[in-house]
């Protein structure tokens, strides 16, 4: 296969990566790094990295529509921001030392984590609740639009969510994933957050925290431009289409289906670092 055939084969497998991520919620990174490594042969490493970078993309258009739109919370996401960028840049060098074969048990065991968190039902508006002490020193509460005009909200157990967003980080820059189901569970079940607030929010703050450790991958040598060119433009066109499909398809059926999916590349991540083929 010659260097022109190999980058198409990578267009094509990140296309169904960013359609496979759009369509189960999970992003794209989770899907294009076990595609390259299982798929296609390419270092753990490398795929890791071109995955960060795909993630910042993708991350960074639907960001700003929904602050324009007024869903996410952006004192919520600068302030857990501070925890996830630590566990960013800290996963990141870890993922420099640690075995291959390693992180990839690791990755396998947060997809499928992964997959179970991101079916789990969720509360689609928000509840009364307390007045939490800490978040209102924080000036964290806020509001956002429903059909029925603007519901606010209260943030609740802030250290706790905080704790969750430290582990997710590390996950980020260990797996080069945005750890959206984890950041989503920090918020909306941890901090009570509503969920569309939660899963707005946790794209706002997926960008920030992969290009926090896609520099140590970069320092190291792990950003391939030649790999990352049709892994980013691969994985943007499939989430585009995956959000076009999402219209006007039954979500549930989708979910299921691709969620057998993702349960197959999970095990395969699992089998091949137990083997020590990665």
């Amino acid at each position: 296969m010659n260097n022109f055939e190999f980058t198409a084969v990578i267009a094509i497998a990140s296309i169904l990566a960013g359609l496979l991520g759009a369509l189960t919620g999970l992003g794209g990174g989770v899907v294009v790094v076990p595609l390259l490594t299982l798929g296609l042969g390419v270092d753990l490493r490398y795929a890791i990295g071109s995955a960060l970078v795909s993630v910042i993309a993708t991350s960074s258009g639907a960001a700003i529509a929904y602050v324009r739109e007024g869903y996410s919370n952006i004192r919520v996401g600068m302030f857990l921001e501070v925890a996830t960028t630590f566990g960013a840049v800290t996963g990141a060098l870890i993922a420099a030392k640690a075995p291959t074969k390693v992180i990839a048990i690791i990755f396998g065991v947060v997809l499928l984590a992964s997959v179970y968190l991101s079916n789990r039902p969720h509360r689609s508006q928000a509840v009364a609740l307390p007045i939490d002490p800490l978040a209102t020193r924080l000036k964290l509460d806020s509001s956002y639009p429903t059909l029925e005009g603007e519901q606010s909200y209260h943030v609740q157990h802030v250290p706790g969510g905080f704790v969750v967003m430290l582990i997710a980080g590390a996950l980020s820059g260990l797996l080069g994933i945005g750890s959206g189901a984890l950041k989503v569970l920090a918020m909306d079940q941890v901090m009570q957050l509503p969920f569309k607030v939660s899963t707005t929010t946790s794209n706002f703050m997926i960008g920030v925290t992969a290009a926090a450790s896609a520099g140590i991958y970069f320092s190291r040598g792990y950003i391939d431009p030649g790999l990352c060119m049709p892994v980013l433009l691969g994985v943007l066109i499939g989430a585009w289409g995956g959000a076009k499909v999402l219209v006007g398809a039954k979500v549930t059926v989708l979910r299921v289906i691709f969620s057998i999916v993702l349960l197959a590349i999970g095990i395969g991540m699992i089998y091949n670092g137990i083997t020590g083929r990665i």
